[in-house]
This record gives C-alpha cells, sequence and structure tokens, in this order.
C-alpha cells in the first residue's frame, strides 16, 4: 500500500522555509511521503507569509486552486500555515470552506493531531501562543533537536522567534508574537548532529537574530560557540537588528575564518525622520558609522539591506536621503519595497499619504541606482581569486557547478568533478547580471594578493 502524500507550498522568508523543513519531519514521522505537485496529494499545506500584502494575495489565489481538487478528493485535508494563518486565524475558515485546518507558527508540532481531528469531522484553528517564560523557551521539542533537516550541504537553525521591536510597519510581532531565545546547548548539540549529517553551512535564523540572549548568553557568546563547532566551516545568519549590532561582533566575524563575510543589515529609510517614525531606534548616522567601523577592519565585508519606499509623510527630501546612503553603502544586494500597511501595526493608523504612482516611481529609481552600483562593483572580481562552496549543479548548463563565496555572491565552474558539498579554489573569468562565472585552480596556482586588493578596493 502506498503511503499518503503530502504536498506543502511554501511563501516568504527563510524562517518560512525552515518551518516547513520541520513539517516535512513531523509529517514523515506519520508514515507521509512528499510529493512535488498539488495533484494526487491527499493533504496539502501552505506556510504562508504576511510581512507585505502580496504573498497574502497570493495565499487566497492558491486556495482557489485547490477548490477543484478537493471536488475529485473530498478526503483531501487542506491546511493554511504561518503568518497568514496567525493573523486571519477563523476568517479563513469563513472565507474558504474547503480549508480544514488554520494554524499559526507555534503549532506545527501539533500537525498529526490537527490531521486526527479533521478526519474526526472537525475544522480546526489552532493559533494560540505556546506557554512559555518570558524570555526563554526551547521552541523546538527535544525529541526534534536532531532531527533537523540538511539540504544539499546547508542548514538552518532558528535560534529566536518572535520580536519585540514593535517596528509601526512591521506585523512580525503580532503573527510571530514576542520574543523567546532558545538555550544555547539545545542549539548547539542541534548543530552538531546537522554537521554529522552533512552540513557545511549552517543559518542562524531569527526575527531579529542579534538581540538573542539567555541569562547572560548573548549572541556574541553563541556566535563564538557556533564558529568553533568541529567540522562546520561556514557559519551564516540573519536577519541582525542595526540596534543590536556593536562593534564586539564586527570583531568576531572579522576574526572568525568559518563566520562568513556577508551581513545583511537592513535600514529602510536615509531619512532620520522616518527611522523615528518606524521606530527603528537609530539614526542613520549610528548606522553608517557601523559600517564604517566593520568595513575598516573587514574590508572583504558584502552587505545587503532592506529598504521601504513611501512609508506614510515620505517626501522628496526624506527620499533623496535614502538615495545618498546607498551611494555611500554601495551595498552588494539590496531588497527594496513600496511601503504597503499591514493588520494591527501602528503605523495601519498613519494616512498612507504617499500615491501609489510616487511609489513605484521611486521604488524604480531605487531598483535603477542599485542596478548602476552593481554593475559597477561586480567587474572589480574579474580576476581575483575566490574559495566557494558548491551548492548544486547548475540547471541549464551541462558540466558546471554552482557555488557561494563567504560573502555569498553566486558563482558558475566548469567542472565534471566537483560535487555538493565540495569546496573550490577557483579564478573569476567573468560578471553577468548577479553571477560570477570562473575557472578552477589548483592551490598551488593560487595568488591571494589578488583578492587582498579586492578587498583594499572595496
Amino acid at each position: 500500500m502506498e503511503p499518503p502524500k503530502a504536498f506543502i507550498q511554501t511563501y516568504g522568508c527563510q524562517m518560512n522555509e525552515h518551518d516547513t523543513y520541520r513539517m516535512m519531519g513531523v509529517l514523515a514521522a506519520e508514515g507521509y511521503a512528499m510529493t512535488n505537485t498539488p495533484e494526487g496529494a491527499s493533504l496539502i499545506v501552505l506556510n504562508t507569509c504576511s510581512v507585505r500584502h502580496n504573498p497574502e494575495n497570493k495565499v487566497y489565489s492558491f486556495l482557489g486552486a485547490t477548490r477543484g481538487l478537493k471536488k475529485e478528493n473530498p478526503e483531501l485535508i487542506v491546511a493554511v500555515a504561518g503568518c497568514v494563518a496567525q493573523q486571519e486565524g477563523e476568517n479563513i475558515l469563513k472565507r474558504e470552506k474547503g480549508v480544514d485546518i488554520v494554524f499559526g507558527p507555534d503549532n506545527l508540532f501539533e500537525l498529526p493531531e490537527m490531521i486526527s481531528a479533521v478526519r474526526r469531522g472537525e475544522r480546526v484553528l489552532r493559533t494560540k501562543w505556546q506557554p512559555h517564560e518570558r524570555r526563554v523557551q526551547n521552541f523546538i521539542p527535544e525529541e526534534w533537536v536532531e532531527q533537523g533537516h540538511v539540504e544539499g550541504c546547508k542548514a538552518y537553525i532558528s535560534i529566536t522567534k518572535g520580536c519585540d521591536n514593535f517596528c509601526t510597519f512591521c506585523v512580525v510581532p503580532y503573527t510571530r508574537g514576542r520574543e523567546v531565545s532558545r538555550e544555547s546547548e539545545n542549539i548547539l548539540r542541534e548543530a552538531r548532529d546537522l554537521v554529522s549529517k552533512g552540513a557545511k553551512e549552517i543559518w542562524l535564523l531569527g526575527q531579529n537574530v542579534n538581540s538573542y540572549r539567555v541569562g547572560s548568553f548573548g549572541f556574541a557568546e553563541l556566535l563564538d560557540g557556533l564558529s568553533k563547532v568541529s567540522g562546520l566551516p561556514r557559519v551564516r545568519f540573519t536577519s541582525p537588528h542595526p540596534n543590536d549590532w556593536n562593534n564586539d561582533l564586527s570583531d568576531l566575524m572579522a576574526e572568525r575564518p568559518s563566520i562568513c563575510n556577508q551581513l545583511h543589515l537592513p535600514f529602510q529609510s536615509g531619512s532620520d525622520r522616518l527611522l523615528a517614525e518606524m521606530n527603528r531606534g537609530h539614526t542613520i548616522e549610528e548606522y553608517l558609522e557601523k559600517i564604517e567601523y566593520m568595513r575598516a577592519i573587514n574590508p572583504r565585508l558584502e552587505l545587503s539591506s532592506d529598504l521601504i519606499v513611501g512609508f506614510p509623510g515620505e517626501t522628496e527630501e526624506d527620499f533623496a536621503d535614502t538615495l545618498r546612503v546607498l551611494e555611500e553603502v554601495r551595498f552588494a544586494q539590496l531588497y527594496p519595497f513600496k511601503y504597503s500597511p499591514r493588520p494591527k501595526t501602528k503605523a495601519m493608523n498613519m494616512e498612507d499619504d504617499v500615491p501609489r504612482e510616487v511609489k513605484e516611481d521611486r521604488l524604480a529609481h531605487v531598483i535603477a541606482l542599485q542596478r548602476r552600483i552593481h554593475e559597477e562593483d561586480i567587474q572589480r572580481y574579474v580576476g581575483t581569486e575566490e574559495e566557494i562552496l558548491i551548492g548544486g549543479a547548475h540547471p541549464k548548463v551541462r558540466h558546471t557547478m554552482n557555488g557561494r563565496t563567504d560573502g555569498f555572491r553566486p558563482v558558475s565552474v566548469v567542472s565534471d568533478e566537483l560535487e555538493i558539498g565540495d569546496f573550490a579554489r577557483v579564478r573569476i573569468t567573468g560578471a553577468k547580471g548577479h553571477w560570477l562565472y570562473a575557472e578552477r585552480i589548483d592551490r598551488e596556482e593560487s595568488a591571494p594578493v589578488a583578492t587582498t586588493a579586492l578587498g583594499a578596493e572595496q
């Protein structure tokens, strides 16, 4: 007898991807086999994001597409998980009669129990936060700590959940809850287990990852401990908040080879007035001082950021301040968004007074500026040497593998010998779009002077 099949559609951030892997593990323990298509599945789960309005629209569009599958198979169970589920709750059950289960991020380990309830004829809503101490909770149950998932050579570990910042535009404290941190040994044990399963790169995840704290043990101590885990050559984390970033963390990154030279540090706006309206808790000068220090001690550091255009009250002067920051910092990657009001946030009560066409024009201006900056900067790599971690085969080009530098630059290299998880020393031969192209070189041929010169220019 064939096992029942489950299909999970994931929208959103790396935290949602990580939750999906956890759900896959829970379902596998219940005898489910995962499938890549909803057709033929006996369980469909939508793992959702509500940080922006557009992903929320995708959820209801996808649910509409499941109605036909439900008619063909009345036994099909449809579940909505994640942030939209937490945000909308019972409204989803009222709006979509074909949905059987709605559950929030805190309830994913209860999925087997919820499925059993549906089979008894119930429709299930579970969006209550799990009881926990104010600051500490091992929200990954002990029996699941050593059942983490390695995708290729990469793995994720959630170290914090929720957020206490309450930025006026952000829905996270209402969909993920208040911030809690896992015990450090609980995290390090999971890391060691993932390494034993083949992980070469581990990402630490949290809505505000660097505010991690359990007693006197903070993010710096955790990062220090993880950087010393035997057999783990690469460590990354996302996303830190500028308020909780300090020079000690910059020093640690520069000192430890296993902590990758990549930092995603959202700045959201170049206007101090708007930063105050957003409740970001810092000025743009303070943000830039931290960037200046970390680049002075670690010139090969690659920076990326998030940016909102069209926040309520944004003037042309405010927008010009943002453009000046982009010109000064020259981010390797930028994730700009048009402001959209989110339920329950303080900004929801502000007048959304920047016209849509102005938002779109400003977004286009930002994208064009970032494209120019990127095209100018990426050419500096040509002729330099990098060590890349191979993540997979090129999807279209035969005899070619794709990897990432420790600064997270994507690189394609021709090779019939490299495999996922291998490290390769390469010389960059060209650049197109966001991709670098390279040839493999032996370590004996390498000339480290080239990479040092690149760092000095940056």
